[in-house]
């Protein structure tokens, strides 16, 4: 029996009505639909508004004593819901939640209906421990469960064999274009290359490496700035998955003797988009592929929650709220570089500013911000953009990245003509950009007249919360890490001992560790007399600025970040510039 038909409906209509959540012409107006509709009762009191789900879910719970559950709050594990076959979770309005031990957490509409109790215990061999839900949310969630097909690589492969492969010669192996295209539209290279993009999706990545070698080819997914090996592909679908992989991104699918990019886009339920960044190389035994992921929807644009310091904040605001010079943001590739700008761009976007923007690529796009993606191949690149855009009265100008003489020159030109100009380099920490832009050619004069403020950063991946724990490091680990010998002694650490949330991995999720340099009259006076890039970096520390790893130690003491984490992404300070910072 459910809440429904028969007894159990008649006995939660009384109920309600005893209790006066509903009338008792409510209740009778609502059989009335319910005998026109066959539906159950108390789905019809809440379409008929009379009485809402979560109204008769947490009534029962009361009536009953037992807990209520909110479904769209619960974590489902697949193993466990098929426990029980679709059709029972349907005719009894139940659906299992959790293991725990010999027991089954079962979400029921009627947690009164022994029938479906007995049955249940029956067929799992579990005790059956039931909790309340609204029956509109069980059906709906049942659908849900059962639409969904995980992505199974294993399921997929049964029938494609998994045996070597022997590599052919490179002539025999150039199939030609018409069999390409039909090998890369088969049913299965369709699923797989679909599975692979939508796998990553899920699991957060930041970027897939699809990678063939002689006798292997694997897809690996870049989570939280670490790779992970994801899956191993048949070698007989090399050529058909990377020739889909080029046919999503529009590429040229008889090329492959040339680095080829492109670019993907993915429409996802709800009305979300993806794109993907796609990047095509020949490699010795293959075309690598490489797609990084660009979720709008997961771009972080308030300043205050990347990871800065309230100081170093408030220093980078100013910088880039002056009306003109040079804001320059540093570190490696994939250090979150991208969105610091972005972040500042959104910051600084106004009606009364006009803002280009030059880009390789344009990862994201932002309203109200007139970007330009730089083309070389007919000689659109940063230095023609720069020269363009000058012509083009602009306010605030971002230049993807400042990598030759050419380009430098233009931005402080620019920006010592009244525009504020916000750009990148490749270098290890902030003192550094100094001595990159010397070598390039600047002279240090208008280095010093141009230049406002230099930020380098890193990424850090952030304790999972859910298992996070204390944990005991040696002190002379912390030590050589950079603490001070009363924080080694006395200073908690955690570290994420790896649970579901996680996926075991004891992270989740990333945070920005900045060196935040404003470039003052005395470190500009150290750039004038010539100093070396580690004198200039103990002038900014005496000046208080943080460098990397400094930063990171404060959110390891945070509880933040772990010490092998900071470890990894960065470098230590030497010594000797400590010292002569008066640091011991």
């Amino acid at each position: 029996m459910t809440t429904g038909g028969g007894g159990a409906g008649n006995r939660l209509g009384e109920l309600l009505v005893r209790e006066r959540l509903i009338s008792l012409q409510q209740l009778r107006a609502a059989q009335d639909e319910q005998r026109k509709t066959g539906q159950n009762l108390g789905f019809t009191l809440a379409k008929m508004g009379y009485v809402s789900d979560n109204e008769i879910t947490n009534f029962l719970s009361q009536q009953y004593r037992v807990p209520a559950v909110d479904l769209n709050a619960v974590e489902f594990e697949l193993e466990v819901v098929k426990l029980v076959p679709k059709e029972i979770c349907e005719r009894y309005r139940v659906l299992p939640i959790s293991r725990a031990g010999n027991s089954l957490i079962l979400a029921m509409a009627d947690p009164t209906n022994l029938h479906a109790i007995d049955d249940i215990r029956a067929l799992t061999r579990y005790a059956v421990e039931p909790v309340v839900a609204s029956e509109s949310a069980l059906l709906e969630t049942i659908q849900r469960l059962w639409a969904e097909k995980p992505f199974d690589v294993d399921s997929l492969f049964g029938d494609l064999g998994t045996e070597d492969v022997d590599v052919v010669d490179a002539e025999e192996d150039a199939n030609n274009v018409l069999e390409l295209e039909r090998a890369s539209e088969d049913a299965p290279v369709v699923r797989l290359c679909n599975g692979i993009l939508l796998k990553a999706i899920e699991k957060k990545a930041s970027d897939i490496h699809i990678e063939c070698y002689e006798k292997s080819m694997r897809v690996r997914y870049r989570i939280d700035g670490v790779m992970h090996e994801e899956m191993q592909i048949p070698l007989k679908m090399k050529n058909a998955v990377i020739s889909r992989m080029k046919i999503m991104s529009q590429l040229d699918i008889a090329e492959r003797r040339l680095p080829q990019d492109g670019r993907i886009k993915l429409k996802l339920p709800q009305g979300r988009e993806m794109d993907f960044r796609v990047s095509v190389l020949p490699t010795l035994w293959g075309e690598k592929t490489v797609l990084r992921l660009l979720d709008k929807s997961n771009l972080q644009l308030d300043m205050t929650k990347l990871g800065f310091e309230r100081d170093q904040l408030d220093h980078f605001m100013k910088a880039i709220h002056l009306p003109f010079g040079m804001v320059l943001v540093t570190g490696p590739t994939g250090s979150g570089k991208t969105t610091t700008l972005y972040s500042a761009l959104s910051e600084l976007n106004k009606v009364t500013e006009n803002i280009s923007t030059a880009e390789d690529p344009v990862e994201f796009n932002l309203q109200g911000i007139n970007q330009v993606q730089m083309k070389d191949d007919i000689g659109l690149n940063f230095a023609a953009a720069l020269r363009s855009f000058l012509r083009q009265d602009p306010d605030i100008i971002m230049v993807g990245e400042i990598r030759d003489f050419e380009t430098a020159e233009i931005a402080v030109k620019a920006a010592l003509t009244g525009h504020l100009v916000l750009s990148t380099l490749h270098t290890n920490d902030a003192p550094a950009t100094i001595s990159r832009l010397l070598n390039m050619g600047v002279e240090p004069f208008l280095v010093t007249a141009s230049v406002n403020l230099i930020l380098a950063q890193r990424l850090a991946r952030k304790i999972c919360n859910d298992c996070r724990e204390e944990t005991k490091v040696p002190f002379e680990v912390l030590r050589e890490l950079g603490f001070s010998t009363e924080q080694a002694k006395t200073q908690k650490v955690y570290k994420g001992r790896g649970c579901k949330t996680c996926a075991d991995k004891g992270y989740k999720g990333r945070i920005a560790l900045y060196e935040v340099m404003p470039f003052n009259e005395a470190l500009k006076e150290q750039v004038l007399q010539g100093v070396s890039s580690a004198e200039l970096k103990g002038a900014m520390i005496r000046e208080g600025v943080r460098t990397l790893r400094m930063s990171g130690i404060r959110k390891i003491l945070e509880g933040v970040t772990t010490v092998e984490e900071i470890t990894r992404t960065t470098a230590p300070d030497d010594p000797r510039v400590l010292a002569a910072a008066g640091i011991s």
